[in-house]
């Protein structure tokens, strides 16, 4: 498999082609239908007509090895294949209902919210919880967290691993941080992603946030529509690196409060279209007292609801399970 995947075997890839495309970061076949015809030709500065026959080229083979799907399928095909799909259970019966049993993969589960809602939280847990067997509700696969906000923290890791009865230690081998110190190195970190994905088995990339770098970056009205067009281009490369090795791509994001609104609710999620558009899945985080609220937002087929959690030493959990633990610590004194 590994031989099939190498670009020289390609048909009109010979080694100087094969040199350029490495140098750009580009190292196998699947790499190529991340990045895309256009991403191609704008950094290996081939034009744009060789670009889309390599990228076709690419995908007409990884078709013939069954690893993507056909141009033109029945929908009992593309049922058939869902039922495949994997899914990461978030441990708790509140979220596993909001998520139908929990975050897939080929995805992008978008979360947003204010400070303090969980976020974070979220996604520090799923890192533990991918970790398990499939049996268990993981997939028994590594994580890729890329950091932009510096808030990844590995004694949460240890406490949600203890609390969930796993090895602090081998949890903690299984995640690769990829720390972005500004937008441009966020996105060349995914880029190069391709190699550690699959030496490291992962199943699940983590993007905390997704957005906060272009945000802090690009201001002012000025510089709007560059920035929308690199977030566009960042999101959209999340997306089909989850298509294409197979993992699930979590990716958290800021929010603002719109003026304008008079009634409701005037939390908005930033990244505007270019982000509601591309993630499969959008779930809005809040607080409420000590418990958070969770919404689904938008999905292809979840129904629109809101379900309760809470933040526990073991990571996110049902407000059951914190009133338990509380009562049982009362039965013992």
């Amino acid at each position: 498999m590994v031989d099939e995947m190498r670009l020289d075997s390609l048909d009109g890839v010979g080694p100087v082609t094969t040199k350029k495309l490495s140098d750009a970061g580009i190292h196998n076949i699947m790499d190529l239908i991340v990045r895309g015809p256009v991403d191609v030709s704008e950094v290996t500065g081939m034009d744009r007509e060789a670009a889309e026959k390599i990228v076709t080229k690419a995908r007409q083979t990884m078709v013939e090895q069954g690893l993507i799907t056909k141009d033109f399928v029945t929908a009992t095909e593309i049922y058939k294949r869902r039922l495949d799909i994997g899914k990461i259970a978030t441990g708790t019966e509140c979220l596993d209902m909001l998520f139908d049993g929990g975050v897939e993969t080929q995805a992008l589960t978008e979360v947003y919210g204010e400070f303090g809602s969980g976020k974070t939280q979220f996604c520090l847990t799923m890192c533990v919880n991918v970790q398990k067997s499939k049996e268990e509700g993981g997939l028994g696969g590594g994580v890729l967290y890329i950091d932009t906000e510096n808030t990844f923290r590995p004694e949460r890791i240890v406490s949600i691993a203890k609390a969930k009865g796993l090895d602090p230690e081998k949890v903690l081998d299984n995640i690769i941080v990829a720390r972005a110190y500004n937008s441009a190195h966020q996105t060349l970190i995914l880029e190069e992603a391709g190699p550690i994905i699959e030496q490291h088995n992962i199943k699940l990339i983590v993007a905390d946030s997704a957005v906060g770098l272009f945000r802090s970056e690009y201001l002012g009205r000025g510089t709007l529509s560059d920035r929308q067009q690199r977030i566009n281009r960042f999101v959209h490369l999340l997306v089909r690196t989850a298509e294409t090795y197979n993992c699930a791509a979590i990716a958290t994001n800021q929010v603002m409060a719109s003026p304008d609104v008079f009634f409701g609710d005037p939390i908005r999620a930033i990244g505007g279209n270019v982000v509601a558009h591309t993630s499969t899945y959008r779930v809005y985080f809040k607080k409420s007292g000590k418990k958070r609220i969770a919404r689904m937002v938008d999905s292809p087929h979840h129904p629109e609801q809101e379900v309760i959690f809470t933040v526990t030493e073991a990571g996110v959990a049902d407000p059951d399970d914190e009133t338990k633990k509380k009562k049982k610590s009362e039965d013992s004194e």
